[in-house]
């Protein structure tokens, strides 16, 4: 385990004092005024650090959270959008053009599945898909053409780990760029302490935690953000996913409640995955000695953020996966919805929702049973009777006898 503490550089960095106010006020402005001619035209020939021009560039709110990010994620720098997709779709289209391949992980998020499988390729950018895991089967599918190595730290929906610097010594030793999509883990992987060069995060979920807004971060060296938002050829400049400043606000308030948080998420989900798994359940979560991502996770997690908030059960089938999480949301377990890291349970079925992009053979090869129920545990006070009701649930669907 390490002992990098992120929440002290985000809570020393948002320390305003006599300087401010303790929030930064928000910056309600699409453009910004200059004193004369010469700083605007200077701006616009490189970046002027705490100079503004247009919203779609920067704007002040947002460079707070961008700064907070790149603290948390131990990056030079780091710019906000308004989506995780966001993110994602700039970060690759900074790095490739029509011709170029990537090497990425098979179990990924389905909208970033679907990126890969159906948009990039339309536009001359092909995806091979390996199983991240098996790194002969990486350092086979690198190609001259290769120019990105892609994996999500703990996986959607399977929570398989990555072997972030076993990826990055391949990524190193061929010029490539290794880009860790972190939503999963904030606080509890480092991607960068390990050799990652990109983290991506959906700010959607735990970072923000109150499932009311939709954001993406990516953080990473200077000279790649910098690339980003370049004016003549930066991706997220001249796509332009501008995180709205109100939202950027509410998410930095977010940000300093968030190792309390991820301490809490993993407290409850490492408690009914132990329990579940007594009940004769095949359980998904790398807190468990039985997951084979356990030993790694051990060691590459930073000490005190315990395993994370997700995990998943398989039910057996599809059937009675639908009649349980109605079960589940009638006893007032959670909601069934997708989407995670909220401070209230939720869950859904991958196979048909946040995976469904994935063709269903694709999900046989991965693994992705038909009958799996990933589940985002909430804040809740009381997780023994959390346990108690998911466990009557199980019983009345007949997953488990009583």
């Amino acid at each position: 385990m390490h002992h990098f503490d992120p929440s002290v550089e985000i809570q020393d960095y948002l320390v305003f004092g006599e300087y401010g106010d303790v929030n930064p006020s928000i910056t309600d402005s699409s453009t910004y005024t200059f004193l004369n001619p010469e700083t605007m035209k200077e701006l616009f020939d490189h970046e002027i650090e705490g100079c503004f021009l247009y919203s779609r560039h920067w704007n002040p709110t947002n460079k707070f959270l961008a700064d907070a990010l790149a603290r948390l994620e131990a990056s030079e720098a780091a710019i906000v959008t308004s989506s995780g997709m966001a993110a994602i779709a700039c970060t690759i289209l900074q790095i490739c053009k029509c011709g170029d391949e990537i090497i990425s992980g098979r179990t990924i998020y389905g909208g970033t599945y679907a990126f890969f499988k159906n948009f990039l390729p339309n536009h001359g950018i092909n995806v091979n898909f390996v199983d991240i895991q098996d790194l002969e089967a990486v350092k086979n599918a690198i190609t001259d053409k290769t120019k990105i190595v892609y994996c999500e730290a703990i996986s959607n929906p399977l929570l398989e780990i990555a072997d972030i610097s076993g990826l990055a010594k391949l990524a190193d030793k061929h010029n490539l760029k290794l880009v860790v999509d972190n939503t999963f883990s904030p606080f509890i992987i480092t991607p960068l302490h390990l050799g990652a060069h990109i983290v991506i995060h959906s700010l959607t979920k735990f970072i923000n935690g109150t499932s009311d807004c939709v954001a993406g971060c990516v953080c990473s060296s200077r000279e790649f953000i910098n690339q980003l938002m370049d004016i003549n050829s930066g991706a997220a400049m001249l796509l332009g996913p501008v995180l709205d400043s109100h939202r950027a606000a509410s998410i930095l308030k977010n940000l300093h409640s968030l190792h309390i948080r991820i301490k809490k998420h993993s407290e409850n989900a490492i408690y009914l995955a132990e329990n579940l798994q007594k009940l004769g359940l095949k359980v998904y979560y790398p807190g468990l000695k039985t997951h084979n991502g356990y030993k790694l996770l051990n060691e590459i997690r930073n000490e005190g953020f315990g395993f994370g908030g997700i995990f998943a059960i398989d039910a057996g089938d599809e059937k009675t996966a639908d009649a349980l999480m109605a079960e589940m949301q009638n006893e007032k377990v959670g909601y069934l919805a997708v989407s995670l890291g909220y401070f209230k349970t939720l869950f859904s079925s991958p196979g048909h929702s946040t995976s469904s992009e994935i063709p269903k053979e694709e999900q046989e090869k991965m693994g992705l049973s038909e009958g799996l129920v990933r589940i985002s545990i909430g804040l809740d006070n009381n997780i023994q009777k959390t346990f108690e009701r998911i466990k009557s649930c199980l019983i009345k669907v007949g997953v488990v006898k009583n």
